[in-house]
């Protein structure tokens, strides 16, 4: 019981309660892995059309590759959605649906134009490897309203992006805050079933380790490592109650399933349907922080250097229907008022093109969106140059995004920090502004 009591305490987080009043209990992090082009998707550019073909009239910056062709116009068409009219391409049928829902942010910028480096500042805020991730420091400072299951949950749809799993530790923080990766597959972690012939052998071992750590840290303090492996051997004894439940659909109804596409012709549409199915049923049950990986569609995530139509189609068949059946899941449910939903990758893709049909990296100027409780659903924010290749108004940087999760979440980015090598770590360091004209 005391056990469980502490377990209890170390669930309400640093903070114990927020600073300010929360917007959103929970956070969906979308991750589009390899960095979907922004003309393409959500910032329509005519004029690309003009130059098709012609050499990019605008001086350009060097690229991951250097391999630069002519202009190279969208393959889809843009048409305008809901009462906000907001267009977006042919790519995205169905969460086209919903943009009186989204926040579309068209300013998105990175330090980085590499993947390793760019998606590491996208997780934690720091190109360098070893700090923790944003569902880290959610979970940090606010703990989980679930004592069986983690805080923070990746839900990998088949591909760890660059940099692997360090865009998911917990860096210097507790290493009980890392995220727990959990499989697309109905058995998402291993030995998540018992392998002893009853409940009560399986305690008398954990009892045993317990018993075993606690004599190590008598001897040498306080420790991390080991304090982490003690609650963490706890949790999972806890989650083999709570993932086979949560992984069970039978309760779920057929037009549920169907909506989601988990009957879809195209099997990674199921994949990523099931991924967000379950990060419906895991904001539910009261996880903090879920972060969803995309499926290999044979294309090399959403990193189209050649091929671009055939790519981006299929990495939005995979992706498109799943995410609008969430959004209207969670607004059918009550529930989007309390979580937020962010879309986007670690970069753009560049308005020219790499050979004759891709488009390289461009952390000039891309899109991002945001829906959910707190958000200005039906607006935009940011605009590119004429050509979608540079911001121009209202520049967006990644620390500004951490910032407005945290605000959303009622947690201040300033006064949420770490004592690490001699000063007080933040997820956003030294930068950071909260996007108000984004908010409700």
């Amino acid at each position: 019981m005391l056990q469980r009591d502490v377990a209890a305490a170390d669930n309400l987080g640093l903070l114990g309660s927020p600073h300010a009043s929360p917007q959103v209990k929970s956070v969906i992090f979308l991750y589009m892995d390899g960095g979907p082009s922004q003309v393409d998707t959500f910032d329509p550019k005519p004029l690309l059309n003009k130059y098709d073909g012609q050499p990019f009239p605008a001086e350009t910056e060097p690229t991951q590759f250097n391999n630069l062709g002519g202009t190279l116009a969208s393959p889809w068409k843009f048409k305008q959605y809901g009462e906000s009219g907001i267009p977006v391409s042919d790519l995205f049928p169905h969460v086209a649906k919903h943009v009186d829902d989204l926040a579309v942010i068209r300013s998105m910028t990175s330090n980085f134009s590499e993947h390793t480096n760019a998606n590491y500042f996208l997780h934690t805020g720091s190109g360098l490897q070893g700090r923790p991730s944003m569902g880290a420091w959610t979970t940090y400072g606010l703990g989980s309203e679930n004592d069986n299951l983690p805080g923070f949950v990746v839900l990998n749809g088949g591909l760890i992006p660059p940099g692997g799993l360090d865009n998911f530790n917990s860096g210097f923080l507790p290493a009980a805050f890392q995220g727990s990766i959990f499989a697309a597959s109905e058995t998402p972690v291993a030995n998540i079933k018992s392998l002893d012939k009853s409940p009560a052998a399986q305690r008398s071992k954990l009892n045993l380790l317990d018993k075993l750590d606690q004599l190590t840290l008598d001897k040498v303090g306080r420790n991390d490592q080991i304090e982490s492996a003690i609650a963490n051997y706890e949790l999972a004894f806890r989650m083999q109650s709570a993932v086979p439940d949560l992984m069970d659909l039978s309760d779920e109804t057929p037009g549920t399933l169907e909506e989601y596409g988990l009957n879809h012709s195209f099997e990674h549409t199921q994949t990523f349907g099931r991924l967000c199915l379950i990060s419906r049923r895991l904001v539910e049950r009261g996880v903090r922080f879920v972060e969803l990986t995309v499926p290999n569609v044979g294309h090399d995530r959403w990193d189209q250097h050649s091929n671009l139509k055939d790519g981006h189609e299929k990495n939005c068949l995979a992706v498109d229907q799943p995410i609008a059946a969430l959004l209207a899941d969670l607004k059918r449910r009550g529930m989007l008022d309390s979580t937020l939903v962010v879309w986007g990758g670690e970069f753009g893709r560049t308005p020219f093109a790499q050979g004759k049909d891709g488009r390289d990296h461009n952390p000039f100027g891309f899109s991002m969106w945001l829906a959910g409780g707190g958000v200005k659903g039906g607006s935009v924010y940011g605009q590119t140059d004429e050509f979608g290749y540079k911001v121009i108004e209202n520049r967006v940087e990644i620390h500004d995004l951490h910032a407005t999760i945290l605000h959303l979440l009622g947690v201040d980015h300033k006064r949420l920090t770490f004592r690490f090598s001699g000063r007080d770590m933040r997820l956003t360091d030294v930068h950071g502004h909260i996007l108000h004209d984004i908010l409700a």
